[in-house]
């Protein structure tokens, strides 16, 4: 549409905005009407940038972070299902501050005889309880699962004092450590393995009756640095289950001491491969690193059926370092079958990696390592090139667990190797999302302990891309429709958890420990919430670069909500604070809809209205500049003879200006609107969003229009827009592709249908009890 079909539209509104911006004025002041919360700067919620954060979301000039070095040696004692170990940690203390003590970590302490962990959550007598359940909790015995703390001793061997508060352990230094300065101390520890498969536990053992075997995945196995940092101090919080780990980087060298026929593998390189390799596993080895399309097995089905008959009473040690990772983790056991394929990613090649125990086939050998390809693939495209050598996917029932190039995940099929979809895609979606948490938060090193969304959320958002790309990429896998069936990520996939009982609903930015339902609110919310901000309000083009630009500011660092927040904006140019506020501050939900409709024709004569601002003012026409003006079909001052007619046929004013102002040429190639609607849309919901609208005409076309989230900025209840057309508009439906997680359809639409909605539904359940 030319600039001239526009002339229309500024002769006929140009009075019409002056009066409704004066009477708008005084409407916007109404409570309930004008409300600029939702779009005002978030200074109020963010720290002040400083030298150590910048103000544009980047590490500031004097950002700073501490490294804890490990050397440890760790012995499996498998009859027992017991870990022993003794560790040398080196700590550089590269702050600015000089630290009085320093805090370690035991999260084993969780599980310890007498934990606060259990009595944490109030409850009363369930309905009904399962059998097993019962019997753990009302007929047995705590497991005594804690450190059992040997020694803390210096560098010259003399004992150290420490405090065991909880799962912390404060080391009682004899002197401050100075900035700048190092210091060694070493700690000696067993503690019972438990039985993952109760109570979810986060690592453990999983115990197969049948051959006697367990398989093991070992993690927060060792006591552990806290991380101090310019925006906590130590942080120190108590690990009581639920909240995860915040961690320091730095360099380990671990030797691991297992029986002798264990298969083992774990975070960092393989240091003695040629000790504990046989030699037809170093030469399937050597195949793997050049295998690209298809996994090579290291250890055969046959091979670990074999095994597990053995039960050796020799021992085997195996030796692993790594650079620069913030956790360590390993998986051992006679069970497994192991396979391994190599990826290009960049200029590198990284070893995709499976182990997992006969229970896991047919589907752990068919589907694992090409679900850990794909990961790789898609997450090191959005963000950076996958830094680690290999990243390895670990069978292990009802698990669901990640370390450095190290995950546990479930999945497993029925005794006859049958298995159904829900198994199918239940199984690579865990994997997709443990080996994803390698990029956030093992790289982009956040804080789980406070901060859960910035690991599960953004790492459920990547996994939702890395889903819809495997199922491309793998159309044989996903068929018959060749789109992956994502549990989380589409909006409406969040519209129960966002329309529920608010009494039960916490903010995105709230600790783990302090929600009813983790899962909606640090895993589907924020990644529905992202996921929305990228393919709505900002596009994917503009998110894509602030997010990447977000992954590679922060690898190998410790990143805050602010600087997330920040970054986004600043690499976009997209003003983001009434976004963040609404979906991330507060459980506010969407929900837009049409109000109302109201039909108008260009009039000749001054409306009621109009006459009365006159009469009001002791103005009268010649008071103004020549007017042009809209009649309500609904009116009383409305004249049926306006229908049908042209703008210009219906008003001398228009025809006049047109006569003077254009020439015969113009004038011929104007199209004049015979339809004007002025539609008025309500947000009862809290959140704003774009405002997007499917337009219907009474020949059926369509057209799709996308107003900004700000046309909320002045009223936070309703606006009106004007519609001219040469059509007669028939239909109005907001959110056509339901694209922004609006919890009430019914009131999307114009005319409104009959229909009720799953909202209505729940409002009419909750009234009933």
């Amino acid at each position: 549409m030319n600039k001239i079909k526009y002339c229309f539209a500024s002769l006929l509104f140009l009075f019409a905005a002056t009066v409704v911006a004066q009477d708008g004025e005084k409407e916007e002041k109404e409570p309930g009407h004008y409300n600029q919360s939702k779009f005002k700067q978030l200074y109020e919620e963010f720290s002040t940038p400083n030298t150590y954060r910048s103000a544009s979301g980047a590490p500031g000039p004097d950002y700073y972070q501490q490294q804890a070095d490990y050397k440890m040696d760790i012995e499996l004692d498998d009859k027992n299902s017991r870990l022993y170990g003794e560790e040398t940690i080196t700590y550089t203390n590269n702050s600015p501050d000089d630290l009085e003590f320093l805090w370690v970590q035991l999260d084993q302490n969780v599980r310890a005889k007498d934990s606060k962990s259990p009595l944490r959550n109030g409850g009363g007598v369930p309905i009904a309880s399962q059998a097993g359940g019962f019997v753990q909790t009302y007929m047995t015995e705590p497991f005594d699962g804690g450190f059992n703390i040997d020694y803390v001793r210096d560098a010259n061997g003399r004992p150290l004092s420490y405090t065991v508060n909880q799962t912390m352990m404060r080391i009682n230094i004899p002197q401050p450590l100075r900035s700048k300065e190092q210091i060694s101390f070493s700690i000696k520890w067993n503690y019972n393995i438990p039985d993952h498969t109760v109570n979810r536990a986060r690592s453990g053992f999983e115990y197969f009756p049948k051959d006697g075997n367990k398989a093991y995945v070992i993690a927060q196995f060792f006591p552990r640095m806290a991380v101090y940092s310019d925006v906590e101090g130590w942080q120190n919080h108590q690990f009581w289950g639920s909240g995860e780990f915040a961690l320091p980087f730095g360099d380990y060298e671990v030797n691991i001491t297992v029986p002798a026929d264990h298969i083992l593998d774990g975070t960092g390189e393989l240091q003695n491969r040629k000790e504990v390799f046989s030699k037809e596993m170093m030469k399937r080895y050597e195949q793997a690193k050049k295998s690209y399309d298809k996994p090579v097995l290291i250890v055969t089905q046959e091979e670990a059926e074999a095994a597990e008959k053995g039960f050796s009473e020799k021992k085997q040690t195996w030796r692993l370092k790594a650079k620069n990772v913030r956790d360590f983790g390993f998986a051992s056991s006679r069970k497994f079958i192991w396979d391994m394929q190599a990826v290009k990613l960049g200029s590198r090649d990284v070893m995709a990696v499976s182990m997992y125990p006969k229970e896991g086939n047919p589907l752990w050998e068919e589907l694992s390592t090409k679900a850990v390809v794909g990961t790789l693939k898609s997450y090191s495209e959005h963000t950076f090139d996958y830094p680690y050598h290999k990243a390895i996917s670990v069978h292990a029932k009802n698990q669901g667990m990640e370390y450095p190039m190290i995950c546990w995940n479930y999945g497993r099929p029925n005794e006859d190797g049958t298995y159904s979809d829900r198994v199918k895609y239940g199984m690579i979606s865990v994997i997709i999302h443990e080996i994803g948490h390698n990029f956030f938060p093992m790289i982009v090193n956040s804080d789980e302990r406070q901060w859960g969304w910035m690991d599960e959320g953004l790492d459920t958002f990547m996994q939702y891309i890395a889903e819809q790309e495997f199922g491309e990429a793998n159309p044989e896998v996903i068929a018959p429709n060749n789109k992956y069936p994502s549990r989380r990520g589409e909006p409406s996939k969040i519209v129960p958890y966002m329309s529920g009982d608010q009494s039960t609903i916490a903010p995105i930015m709230s600790n783990p420990e302090n929600v009813y339902k983790l899962g909606p609110n640090a895993y589907g919310k924020p990644a529905t919430a992202l996921n929305i901000l990228r393919e709505t309000v900002m596009g994917k083009e503009l998110f894509d670069h602030a997010f990447k630009t977000y992954a590679n500011r922060w690898k190998f660092k410790h990143p805050t909500p602010e600087d997330f927040f920040r970054t986004m904006e600043d690499a976009s140019a997209v003003d983001l604070d009434w976004y963040w506020r609404g979906w991330f501050y507060t459980t506010d939900y969407v929900d837009i809809g049409v109000k109302g409709v109201k039909k108008y024709y260009v009039s000749n004569k001054p409306t009621k209205q109009m006459e009365e601002y006159m009469a009001a003012r002791n103005l009268t026409e010649a008071d103004f500049p020549p007017l042009v003006y809209l009649a309500e079909e609904d009116s009383e001052d409305f004249d049926p003879e306006l229908k049908g007619k042209s703008p210009s046929e219906s008003s001398t004013t228009l025809k006049e200006y047109m006569m003077d102002n254009m020439t015969a040429e113009e004038r011929a190639e104007v199209k004049e609107p015979k339809y004007f609607y002025e539609v008025t849309f309500d947000k009862p919901g809290g959140i704003p969003m774009p405002l997007i609208v499917e337009y219907t005409y009474a020949d059926g076309s369509k057209e799709n229009v996308t107003y900004p989230p700000e046309i909320w900025r002045k009223n936070d209840a309703e606006v009106k827009r004007i519609i001219s057309s040469e059509k007669e508009l028939v239909g109005i439906l907001v959110d056509p592709k339901a694209e922004t997680a609006d919890i009430d359809p019914a009131n999307n639409s114009w005319p409104k249908k009959d229909e009720k909605s799953d909202f209505d539904s729940f409002k009419n359940n909750i009234k009933g009890k």
